[in-house]
């Protein structure tokens, strides 16, 4: 399982973080605790952080996307309800939706295997994924590797026990037509030091990360929100399409450009950046320069704009941050 379950507006933009107040901790006793242990158990092994960080990324998941979903709210469920037992229903709800889309199977069921040469086009993924399931899912690549295939639904209903209706993904992913591999799995997960920064070595460019602020000190201070603001607060996800040396930013505000200088989400244009590799980081880059700068550094609930370059006070580099 590569992420999780995310609410949208029908349009591709989504809501994030919406009720710190539920950035609930410690997943695995919230699930015991109330009687999910076999969720839980599940999650050990299908749902797990490349990292082997897997509290932290369930903790993220329900945080940035749970508490966005209106029938989440706590007033919602019934009277008498243990506190946290909406995230509880969170992680029942997308691992029984993980259970209803054998993924792995259907790919090889139209004869598309893990290979460490062979490769296939695109359409050879959505014909076997759409033969045996009806929809066509929208795949994502890390370079030529997919890493991430999302099945779209509408509810009707509410996330507890409505009925998800699978239909077609609105928009295609990153992957590109031909040339795509689908690598066999190597190495194991390991335990890495927890912070906002990336750790290890930097490996392809991820399809979705949350982006850090590194200062010229190289510490990590923040990050960027959806609408493309420095802030201390929870990073927005972006979604990545294209090629490390030209790609394309979105948030759940929208597309990513730098207007006059500003780096913003959520306009009408797009631009194009890069990503150069510096030490363990990938650092995003525009026009070549791995520079940015704000009037000031964030605190609190603070939101600082995002300049190219270093004509602003405070000078930092942005990384991106697989999720």
């Amino acid at each position: 399982m590569r992420t999780g379950l995310w609410p949208d507006n029908c349009n591709g933009t989504y809501e994030e973080n919406c009720d710190s107040s539920r950035d609930y901790t410690n997943i695995a006793g919230l699930l015991q605790d109330q009687g999910a242990s076999d969720t839980l158990s599940f999650m050990q092994e299908f749902w797990v952080d490349i990292n082997g960080q897997n509290e932290q990324f369930w903790e993220h998941e329900w945080a940035t996307h749970g508490t966005c979903m209106s029938t989440l709210e706590p007033s919602c469920l019934p009277s008498g309800s243990p506190k946290g037992a909406e995230a509880v229903a969170f992680y029942q709800t997308v691992v029984k939706l993980f259970k209803s889309l054998p993924t792995y199977d259907w790919l090889s069921q139209g004869g598309i295997t893990p290979s460490s040469s062979k490769t296939y086009t695109l359409s050879d993924f959505t014909s076997a994924l759409n033969k045996a399931s009806g929809f066509t899912p929208a795949l994502d690549c890390s370079g030529s590797n997919v890493n991430q295939i999302s099945w779209y639904f509408h509810l009707k209903g509410s996330v507890v026990d409505g009925g998800f209706v699978a239909i077609d993904a609105p928009k295609k992913g990153s992957c590109p037509s031909s040339g795509i591999k689908y690598p066999l799995k190597s190495g194991s997960s390991t335990s890495t030091s927890s912070g906002t920064g990336p750790t290890g070595s930097p490996g392809g460019l991820p399809s979705k990360a949350t982006i850090s602020a590194l200062t010229s000190s190289g510490s990590s201070l923040g990050g960027l929100l959806s609408a493309g603001k420095w802030s201390t607060q929870t990073p927005g996800t972006y979604t990545i399409s294209g090629s490390s040396d030209s790609f394309t930013l979105t948030s759940s505000k929208g597309d990513c450009a730098v207007t006059s200088g500003e780096f913003s989400c959520g306009g009408s244009s797009s631009s194009t950046f890069s990503v150069v590799t510096s030490g363990s980081n990938l650092l995003l880059a525009f026009q070549g320069s791995t520079k940015f700068s704000s009037d000031a550094s964030p605190s609190g609930q603070a939101q600082e704009t995002v300049f190219t370059g270093s004509s602003h006070s405070v000078e930092f580099s942005l990384a991106l941050n697989s999720t």
